[in-house]
């Protein structure tokens, strides 16, 4: 980096903190839905694209049947909370002692990724309050601390339900299309949704930062 210069921020492929500046600027909570289309395809669906789906096909079409679901899985759960959290403008923080929190910001991700698996489809359908906390303490957390699964919970390739929480299996295959499902619904209904809109705008604001 030259001496004087600040390096650049890419948030979605080449598109920068710049390019997300500029496009916020002919963004109208409650307008016209074209540039939220150019926001929702431009921004969040390439930086998905890129950071996590491609990522995940790639495992889907290289893997050997060995193991690779764990991969697929420690993946999926993070796109999910990132999908919490940007349906809801919520920004994560470390909160030091004497820090308080702000009113869209969490420092705990269990309430946020549980309320969204209870709530929203397609995971309302595979989830209730107890199964939801169980998957994110048996499943999602174990696998980010420990690389494993607990409390009885597998994963396998392919089967149905995506998520079956009465014999714990994550099948992750089906998962990642109720996932890309979901996203396809949130797209559209960003184009009209006030507070959809508001939260987005917050999101994209801290991924800047």
């Amino acid at each position: 980096m030259i001496s004087g210069t600040r390096e650049k921020t890419y948030i979605a492929g080449g598109l920068t903190v710049e390019d997300w500046e500029n496009q916020k600027k002919i963004l109208a909570v409650g307008g016209s839905p074209d540039p939220w289309a150019n926001a929702f395809e431009n921004f969040f669906l390439q930086r998905l694209r890129l950071r996590y789906f491609r990522p995940i096909e790639f495992i889907r079409k290289n893997g050997d049947w060995q193991g690779e679901g764990f991969s697929m899985v420690s993946l999926q759960c993070a796109l999910i909370e990132f999908l919490a959290a940007i349906r809801r403008g919520m920004n994560y923080r470390h909160l030091n002692r004497g820090e308080v929190l702000g009113q869209f910001e969490y420092t705990n991700s269990s309430k946020l990724f549980c309320r969204f698996l209870q709530d929203e489809t397609p995971f309302k359908e595979w989830f209730d309050e107890n199964s939801a906390a169980d998957f994110y303490s048996s499943v999602r957390c174990a696998l980010l601390h420990e690389a494993r699964t607990k409390n009885g919970w597998r994963i396998w390739r392919t089967g149905a339900p995506a998520v079956d929480t009465t014999r714990k299996i994550v099948f992750c295959d089906a998962l990642q299309e109720g996932i890309e499902a979901y996203v396809g619904e949130y797209g559209r209904a960003l184009l009209q949704d006030a507070t959809l809109q508001s939260a987005f705008i917050r999101k994209f604001d801290d991924l800047g930062t």
